[in-house]
């Protein structure tokens, strides 16, 4: 069978199979404590995993195909041509390889396959390369890649030079070339990566997937139509309900029934506050004491809840920093595919920065890193912000350099002169940090805390930050600014957001402090909160009387019964309220459970329509509002 002359075919299928399955198999090991252990299931899995195997292989072959329909008989025959054929199957089988390595490490990372996070990091390679160079040995990781795509062909050349023994005249080959065709068109049109969706699971769904095959899926998905994709319902009726649902005592809504406008007006006068926003990377909160953890990785952050207005059910909308940076300025339900701060059209936003900067504010965006990275300097720049990267901080308040950017003490030190300086033109501020330690490498400065950054470990890296927060604290306290000013620490999503089933919502718990000695009474909210109720939350403590656009709730002017979270991925989307969790995702399907928020267990049970239909009408009603342009600054 391999000496016929498209015989390289299979001989790449073989290849590409075999990788596909030696990584299935130690994702299996690596995941088993996670894993349903019915052995259907993980039969399924592998048979799954195989059918998208040769959907990938489909793709793949193409070139191979290419060279085997081209090159005529004469040519095809000659000992020569072994070189530009072992040269393309060099390169393919390189690919596969590197492959095995980087899905393992994502694994290890996210506990998933590929998905919009490979997709970004694939387009930002300056951060992502660096990091990986100075989080792993990459020369004897290339040198061991080599050999083993060296052996791999040495053990299959034999079969690759029986298919130039073959005869077949050019029309033969373009209908054998044409037949083949069918089978990538066949995976490209027809398949989908919702059929590895077999069991309640998560980690038996993501071993039948392919990585390549979800990379691929999650690139061209990259903003997903809520309306031809999900179910739907009447817009009047969604805002209908909306509206019931944001209404509140100081809130009068606008006219328009498709519109959530709404002046807010209070009732006492304006607190003119200055604000600092904290967003820290990646910060779970299973890393805090006050959430069971015995690391003490957070003294610091942990000392501050009895100090200040601590939210004890506070909960991210995404797994990814674009979707928390989205949540805590737009104040909007996450809306399928890629967050809107990713997106072309998200110009002169309506965001926390807009109000505030209508009042007068200075506003600032501040980030360690480079804030090309995930379009973060477009969107804060065309939406009322003021962008400051490690590329405007100086030298001097640098301490420690990794390829995301500098350490957070310097960012935070930054900070404050901006703070001085808003203060000494008379100016209030608002700044808006992102930390970026929390990272691989997990490197920071040396001689700050009790974990060498040799350790390289994620506790290192949150302890670190933990500190660099008190140091800023502790500075800031020296300043005339500080009394007037509200300290806001919250996570931008979790470490982690993977587990056993569809939206664990214990992998969206994060932790959120408003802290201000001499402006907020500290206190415990135990209620559900929304990462997206942070910002009318803010305005609210301010007495702010604004014209808003916001989904958010301010929390402390909120009726009873109304609290709500909203968890999502790209694909699927979460609302959790009364204890029940309504998922809705492509294919118009609408999965219903009760949620664990301990274990992150979702226990199928049927809810009210009621329900169902107040998911819809949030995510899409914020996809029609975003769409059409009613996102957008008030004028």
């Amino acid at each position: 069978m391999f000496k016929h002359r498209f015989g390289p075919l299979l001989v790449l299928a073989f290849i590409l199979c075999s990788l596909s399955l030696l990584t299935r198999i130690i994702l299996l090991i690596w995941s088993w404590p996670n894993l349903d252990h019915n052995p259907l299931y993980l039969l399924g899995a592998f048979l799954i995993g195989f059918f998208y195997d040769l959907v990938v292989w489909g793709f793949f072959a193409i070139p191979v195909a290419l060279y085997c329909w081209l090159m005529k008989d004469s040519w095809y025959q000659k000992k020569w041509q072994r070189i530009p054929l072992f040269v393309l199957f060099f390169l393919v089988t390189l690919i596969l390889v590197v492959n095995v390595c980087a899905e393992i490490v994502f694994w290890d990372e996210f506990n998933v396959r590929y998905n919009f996070i490979a997709v970004d990091y694939l387009i930002y390679t300056t951060e992502v390369l660096g990091n990986i160079w100075e989080s792993y040995n990459i020369p004897l990781i290339i040198g061991a890649v080599v050999l083993v795509v060296l052996l791999l062909l040495f053990l299959v050349r034999k079969k690759l030079v029986e298919s130039q023994q073959s005869s077949m005249r050019f029309k033969k080959r373009t209908v054998f070339f044409l037949c083949f065709l069918l089978f990538p068109l066949a995976g490209y049109f027809l398949v989908n990566n919702r059929f590895k969706d077999i069991s309640s699971n998560n980690y038996i769904n993501e071993l039948g997937g392919n990585g390549i095959y979800e990379f691929g899926s999650a690139f061209w998905n990259n903003e997903i139509d809520y309306n031809k994709f999900y179910i739907t319902r009447n817009d009047t009726a969604n805002f209908a309900i909306l509206r019931t649902m944001l209404q509140a005592p100081n809130a009068t809504f606008s006219g328009d029934p498709l519109s959530i406008e709404r002046n807010i007006r209070s009732d006492s006068p304006e607190h003119r506050w200055n604000v600092v926003l904290i967003s820290v990377e990646s910060l779970s909160g299973d890393y805090l004491q006050r959430f069971g953890n015995k690391e003490h990785i957070t003294p610091y952050l942990d000392s501050l809840i009895p100090h200040g207005l601590w939210f004890d059910q506070f909960y991210a909308s995404g797994t990814r920093t674009v979707r928390g940076l989205e949540a805590l300025s737009l104040a909007i339900p996450p809306t399928p595919g890629q967050s809107i701060v990713r997106r072309p059209d998200n110009d002169d936003m309506f965001t926390m920065g807009s109000v505030l900067k209508g009042k007068g504010y200075d506003c600032h965006y501040i980030y360690g890193g480079n804030s090309f990275f995930d379009n973060m300097g477009k969107f804060f720049s065309n939406s009322s912000y003021t962008v400051l990267d490690k590329r405007d901080i100086p030298d001097s308040f640098v301490h420690h350099i990794t390829a995301w950017g500098i350490d957070d003490e310097g960012a935070l030190d930054y900070t404050i002169r901006q703070c001085d300086k808003s203060y000494a033109a008379g100016k209030l501020f608002f700044n808006h940090v992102m930390t970026v330690s929390n990272h691989r490498p997990y490197t920071y400065p040396e001689g700050r805390i009790d974990i060498p950054p040799s350790s390289q470990t994620i506790a290192g890296a949150v302890k670190y930050t933990d500190y660099a927060i008190n140091k800023f604290l502790k500075d800031a306290q020296q300043k005339p600014w500080f009394n007037n000013t509200l300290f806001v620490i919250v996570a931008d999503h979790c470490s982690k957001s993977a587990g056993k089933t569809d939206l664990p919502v214990n992998r969206y718990h994060i932790p959120c402090l408003i802290y201000a000695p001499q402006l907020v009474k500290p206190r415990i909210e135990g209620r559900l909160v929304s990462q997206i109720d942070l910002a009318p939350t803010i305005l609210g403590l301010m007495n702010l009387s604004y014209t808003s656009r916001f989904f958010g709730y301010d929390i402390n002017r909120l009726a009873p019964g109304k609290e709500r979270v909203f968890i999502s991925t790209y694909q699927d989307m979460g609302y959790i309220r009364d204890g029940k969790l309504v998922i809705l995702s492509p294919q118009r399907r609408v999965k219903t459970f009760r949620p664990d928020f301990t274990t992150g267990a979702n226990v199928p049970e049927k809810v009210s329509d009621s329900l169902v239909n107040e998911a819809i009408s949030w995510y899409q009603g914020a996809s029609f509002l975003y769409r059409s342009g009613w996102y957008k600054r008030v004028k």
